[in-house]
């Protein structure tokens, strides 16, 4: 597509609907704090509240306080996000597609956080007897955006490094 904010716009509408879409299926079908087994010994629904951020990390802190820093952060976050955005080079298409994944992640997971003060969660995996936190599908674009930015970063690198010459002695 030649238009990167086209591109921007629709991918990251289509993402955003789906994860709202999705966790307000969770929110008006599970209750919270329950599950729904999908596949024995593997996955299932659950319906869980995160007030921290990734993995639950600070969640011991919930207060007003600190869901308003997190407001204040996803903002801030976002901002620096769409400024990468643009001034990422047009060659750099790993970035683009990292960069509309992880903003609208970001979107999703802000949305959340405005609404209820907290971020919905509800994919929950589990493999013999290892729980891995739950998630949703904006936690997935991130993680999926940085992945594909890191895999730019260390394919870039191996070209932008000048060539090596041999010692003239």
């Amino acid at each position: 597509m030649k238009n990167k904010y086209l591109l921007l716009f629709l991918v990251s509408n289509f993402l955003i609907f789906l994860d709202q879409y999705t966790k307000f299926w969770i929110i008006t079908h599970i209750p919270k704090n329950h599950s729904f087994l999908v596949i024995d010994k593997l996955f299932a629904l659950t319906h869980v509240r995160n007030t921290g951020v990734a993995f639950s990390l600070f969640a011991e802190y919930n207060s007003d306080l600190m869901a308003w820093f997190l407001i204040g952060f996803s903002i801030i976050a976002i901002a620096a996000i769409l400024f990468f955005f643009h001034q990422a080079p047009g060659n750099r298409k790993l970035i683009h597609w990292g960069l509309i994944l992880i903003f609208s992640g970001a979107i999703g997971n802000f949305i959340d956080r405005i609404a209820y003060r907290e971020v919905v969660d509800w994919l929950d995996f589990f493999i013999q007897g290892h729980h891995f936190p739950t998630f949703n599908v904006a936690d997935s674009c991130i993680t999926l955006g940085v992945g594909m930015m890191f895999i730019d970063l260390f394919k870039n690198e191996r070209f932008s490094q000048p060539p090596k010459t041999p010692d003239m002695a």
